[in-house]
């Protein structure tokens, strides 16, 4: 089993690890001789609240979350979270700061102005958002009620290599491609969340990791499903949660634990990310637009030296075993997206791949 997968480079929905899915496979029809699959149990059953509560627990040693921050499980994905931040927060004064370092920092920001005074701490739009602002050059308003980032920048490649120090804004960022890659002081923040369906699970799982003292200042027109303090209460389970995707979480954290947990994976993962730039740095065809010391480990966006190129490279690569490389159509050219599941050996053939093009073009 396993011997026809590709190679897939894909930004989300992204590849999960093998030994995932073959496990998840074996148990699909009958969990753990429960008589049935996962997919069909009531989430109210005590094999259900054993699967919750154990990836709850996974998730939490993984990512060190102090005790006073609440773990959820969410639907609605990121996007979701564009409008359940400022309902739940933009109520104490009125105010936020954004800093907009890609596609979805603008959503979000845009989305936010729905319900509040939205600063603008930093736009890096005027290079194409090709690199992140350093802290001396945020605009922070100290009457902010938080301030938010996007810390990895999925189309642009570009990440955030240190936490904005904002004072006693309350910090919200949106760690969906990066999430469970490298260690987070979760302390230094009021809320993460991300979607589940690049670094950690299939689609359809959105997590957020929400300081308790945060939960409960919604607007009074917030609706039910998205106001923190109710999913707080619940435990997550006011309606019924995306329960698979619940299961497949637990099997990928587990999956994260045998290889060194978030800090074993930091050292993989920066160091398959090194492999990439220092092939396409050395190469004659192909740059890369995102700036050293902004540049992403989790997506690696590069261009040749035309259109038509880029577009031979992504048809010669998909023939070769490499999918999804095509960059997004907002900046063009490739991208390799190298999240978790994605075995080294994987990036060592794409970075020979990378190499042969460039000799042969």
């Amino acid at each position: 089993m396993g011997s026809q997968r590709v190679y897939n480079f894909s930004a989300g929905p992204s590849m999960l690890p093998l030994e995932v899915l073959e496990r998840a496979g074996a148990e699909i029809t009958n969990y753990q001789g429960s008589g049935m699959s996962v997919m069909e149990m009531s989430h109210r059953s005590k094999v259900f609240q054993k699967i919750f509560d154990d990836t709850k627990a996974s998730f939490i040693r993984l990512f060190h979350v102090p005790d006073n921050y609440r773990v959820l499980f969410l639907q609605g994905g990121a996007s979701g979270q564009f409008s359940m931040v400022p309902l739940n927060l933009i109520g104490r004064t009125g105010k936020a700061d954004y800093a907009v370092t890609g596609n979805f920092a603008s959503v979000a920001c845009k989305e936010a102005k729905k319900y509040g005074q939205i600063g603008l701490a930093a736009d890096s739009g005027d290079k194409n958002h090709t690199y992140i602002p350093p802290q001396d050059q945020l605009t922070l308003d100290p009457q902010a009620s938080y301030f938010y980032y996007c810390a990895n920048n999925t189309i642009y490649g570009t990440e955030w290599q240190y936490v904005p120090d904002t004072g006693d804004v309350p910090i919200v960022c949106d760690m969906s491609s990066n999430f469970l890659s490298r260690p987070v002081d979760v302390s230094k923040y009021g809320i993460i969340f991300g979607g589940a369906q690049k670094n950690l699970a299939p689609a359809g799982l959105t997590i957020a990791v929400v300081r308790e003292d945060l939960a409960g200042h919604e607007l009074p027109y917030t609706p039910l499903m998205m106001s923190y303090k109710t999913m707080i209460d619940k435990d997550s389970m006011y309606n019924t949660p995306p329960c698979w995707c619940i299961y497949m979480l637990g099997l990928v954290l587990e999956w994260l634990e045998s290889k060194g947990g978030v800090e074993g994976m930091e050292k993989i993962k920066h160091s398959k990310a090194q492999l990439l730039y220092s092939v396409l740095d050395d190469s004659k065809l192909f740059t890369c637009p995102a700036q050293p010391g902004s540049r992403s480990d989790m997506n690696v966006t590069f261009r040749s030296v035309s259109e038509e190129l880029d577009a031979k490279f992504v048809k010669e690569a998909t023939a070769a075993g490499f999918t999804n490389l095509k960059g997004h159509r907002n900046v063009g050219g490739m991208r390799a997206s190298i999240y978790n599941a994605m075995p080294v050996e994987g990036v060592e053939k794409l970075a020979d791949f990378i190499k042969a093009f460039d000799k042969a073009n």
